[in-house]
């Protein structure tokens, strides 16, 4: 699951080396990886997250150091011999610091590196996070696009039929009702086509609100759904192997236990050693020695350990816990993309079947072979399935690629290559 950094600039280069043509020619339907990069890198959590990292390396350089420094005491002090009525100045200077012992010194190394391992994978998370935002709100203006495409279809057809209508009526083939019903069902049509700009419309500045760096098109390529390849048992592996959250409870978890086994190391206390210098006697007796303590604990120490001890019982919990319901996130994204591609399928061939049908009877209104009511009822029932057909192939493309990006298929969410982002399923 651990990974080797590197920067970002060679990230870069290999992202777009290895991956831009793959991604312009087999995914037209989201957005290009340099402005995938750009927007996951600027997320306001992920800079958090990295500057949190940061922070973790200075704190690494703490651990490394320890707590102790040199600490300088310095005195002065006057001597009254009642005897002679002698007053005889005094002075001393001493510089002392406490030892770390040798164990502890590798214990706190240890807990910098897993500190900032853990960080490191807090930065792969909120990048994975953005990432599962981003694809969300892309889709969510996805629709709302797809949406004004189908109503604006809807509009011009319903206005051709309107004026086909109306020369009947000129011409004494159809009552005046039926241009009044072909007429409202236009006007219908484009009043929900403006409902549909709106929607687009919030939906589009929400994306750029939180990801800037994300260009909308002017014109969508819908891509073809595709079905989803291995078992779950693949899935499962895959996205364990490379999931953030779990590597960071993991790292939480060894964090807490080198916690604990320093709180035990505790137990033993750290010695003071000093070296010191006084003159006494108005300068008559020149004293100088070295002195060691040690501090005695009465339970403070023992209550400490046990604390540090029962924290890294309630980490190894949580990354239980947390390692269940992932297991739990996986098989539910991986239902939701095989039956979404399913439910496409058969939302295709249903629209397929309903607009031939409408298509039909449209032609049957115009050679006065049918009602008006007959074709708009046709035309409504064709507008609906487009619209369910297009819904569930949005669908079942956002289940997949969320499949993938769980398992770093999609886009790059370490600041790190990993050795399998390229692959595509």
């Amino acid at each position: 699951m651990k990974h080797s950094l590197y920067p970002r600039s060679a990230l870069l280069l290999v992202l777009l080396s290895g991956i831009a043509c793959a991604e312009e020619i087999n995914r037209p339907d989201l957005p290009s990886p340099v402005q995938i990069e750009s927007a996951l890198s600027d997320y306001l959590p992920v800079l958090n997250a990295a500057s949190s990292l940061k922070m973790e390396h200075a704190n690494q350089r703490k651990w490394n150091s320890g707590n102790y420094e040199f600490n300088l005491r310095a005195g002065s002090s006057q001597r009254n011999i009642t005897s002679t009525g002698r007053n005889l100045k005094e002075w001393d200077v001493a510089l002392e610091r406490p030892l770390r012992l040798f164990n502890k010194a590798g214990i706190d190394g240890d807990i910098g590196a897993a500190s900032v391992s853990r960080a490191e994978y807090a930065l792969g998370d909120a990048r994975h996070e953005a990432g599962r935002s981003l694809l969300q709100m892309w889709f969510a203006w996805q629709r709302e696009q797809v949406q004004i495409a189908l109503w604006q279809q809807q509009v011009d057809i319903l206005k051709q039929q309107a004026q086909m209508t109306e020369k009947r009526v000129r011409a004494g083939d159809a009552p005046k009702l039926e241009l009044n019903q072909a007429q409202a069902a236009a006007a219908q049509a484009s009043v929900s086509w403006h409902q549909a700009q709106l929607r687009a419309q919030l939906a589009g500045n929400d994306l750029l609100r939180h990801f800037p760096a994300i260009r909308l098109p002017e014109k969508l390529q819908p891509a073809t759904p595709q079905a989803i390849e291995h078992d779950l048992v693949f899935w499962k592996s895959r996205v364990l192997e490379h999931n953030h959250e779990l590597g960071m409870m993991q790292e939480q978890s060894r964090v807490q236990q080198l916690l604990a086994q320093r709180s035990r190391a505790d137990l033993l206390p750290d010695p003071t050693v000093g070296v010191r210098y006084a003159s006494e006697l108005g300068g008559n007796e020149k004293v100088s020695g070295i002195y060691f303590s040690v501090p005695i604990s009465f339970g403070q120490r023992s209550a400490a350990a046990e604390g540090a001890a029962q924290q890294a019982v309630i980490a190894a919990d949580q990354e239980a816990f947390v390692k269940r319901r992932l297991e739990g996130d996986i098989y539910a994204a991986h239902t939701q993309a095989v039956n979404s591609f399913a439910t496409w399928q058969q939302a295709h061939e249903a629209a397929q079947a309903i607009r031939s049908n409408a298509e039909l009877v449209g032609k049957a209104y115009s050679l006065g072979e049918s009602s008006l009511s007959d074709s708009l009822i046709a035309r409504r029932f064709a507008l609906e399935s487009s619209l369910a057909e297009n819904l569930a192939q949005l669908d079942a493309n956002e289940a997949r690629y969320r499949l993938l990006l769980d398992a770093h298929q999609l886009w790059p969410l370490d600041e790190h290559a990993d050795d399998n982002t390229h692959d595509h399923y």
